[in-house]
């Protein structure tokens, strides 16, 4: 038997922990976007039931503009469907990334990990069926 080389251990070592902060900061992102999506959300939602007045201050950036209320919800709206599109693709890239992290580790593919969601439509067809 003969004794793993230390500078190719160190290498192994390096890649698995590379693989995982990546991971990681993937995390992180996804928790962040999900933050500003869950107050974009309070926002349009804020601005809805907003029936004192039809102008309202919004803050896009660094500068607040006043906006008629479904102007500033239209905006709001599209900055959400942006997050959200946001929050899949990082999702989608993570599954692969925590493969390549458990095959860098000599582990099996987590059963059940690739499972999708059933769209709307598969759900529709579903209920139908019951």
């Amino acid at each position: 038997m003969s004794v793993p080389d230390t500078s190719d251990l160190l290498s192994q070592v390096a890649l698995v922990e590379e693989a995982a902060e990546d991971i990681l900061a993937d995390r992180r992102q996804i928790i962040d976007l999900d933050k500003k999506r869950n107050k974009t959300r309070e926002a349009i939602r804020a601005l809805q039931k907003n029936k004192e007045s039809d102008k309202s201050w919004v803050c896009f950036g660094n500068m607040f503009i006043k906006l008629p209320n479904k102007k500033a919800v239209n905006l709001l709206e599209k900055d959400y469907n942006q997050l959200d599109e946001e929050l899949t693709d990082i999702r989608n890239k993570l599954k692969p990334k925590v493969n390549n992290l458990r095959n860098l580790e000599n582990k099996e593919d987590m059963k059940g990990f690739g499972l999708n969601p059933l769209s709307k439509e598969e759900l529709r067809a579903v209920e139908k069926m019951l």
